[in-house]
């Protein structure tokens, strides 16, 4: 497996469509699918910490990514990864690991398909407490600065979004 070793870090708000994608991208190459969201609830189930846990579920997976980076892995990261600071540290862990960065940005350009998404969704971790639209919208999310690959999720099919993805990763030097 020398050689595949490919940091795909995810972001976007909740309710864009990160984690169906990000799940559907995992099953396809095959890849190891870090969630933060899975990490953070865990966190707060072993009872060492509770409600705001601060950075600890993206310091749990950028350890967890960064071993697997080393055995030759495709790994994704699926977070809202907000900040200049969640995304230089994503690359920090695939630069110590001599592995390949590809960062993509999921939203959805239609407000009210994402609002629905978020007002409907049900939850599949268990214990975490989704966020409401108005928490959405309030969401510290600071624009790339960056070069970033961008899939708009609004009316479209997950295969779609996944065929747009599958190109975009195919064409970015390794």
């Amino acid at each position: 497996m020398a050689g595949t070793a490919m940091l795909i870090v995810f972001s976007g708000l909740p309710g864009s469509g990160k984690t169906t994608l990000a799940r559907a991208l995992a099953a396809r190459l095959p890849a190891i699918h870090l969630r933060i969201d899975t990490l953070e609830q865990a966190i707060r189930n072993s009872g060492m910490l509770a409600g705001d846990i601060g950075p600890a579920g993206y310091f749990a997976a950028y350890g967890v990514a960064e071993d697997n980076l080393r055995l030759g892995h495709r790994v994704i990261a699926d977070s809202v990864n907000p900040l200049p600071v969640t995304r230089a540290a994503w690359h920090g862990v695939a630069q110590r690991a001599g592995a390949a960065c590809f960062d993509i940005e999921v939203y959805c350009s239609d407000s009210a398909e994402h609002r629905r998404r978020v007002e409907t969704r049900d939850g599949d971790i268990a214990g975490l407490k989704l966020p409401g639209w108005q928490s959405v919208i309030d969401h510290d999310y600071t624009p790339w600065a960056t070069p970033v690959a961008r899939i708009d999720t609004a009316g479209q099919p997950v295969e779609s979004c996944l065929a747009r993805l599958l190109a975009l990763l195919s064409a970015t030097p390794r």
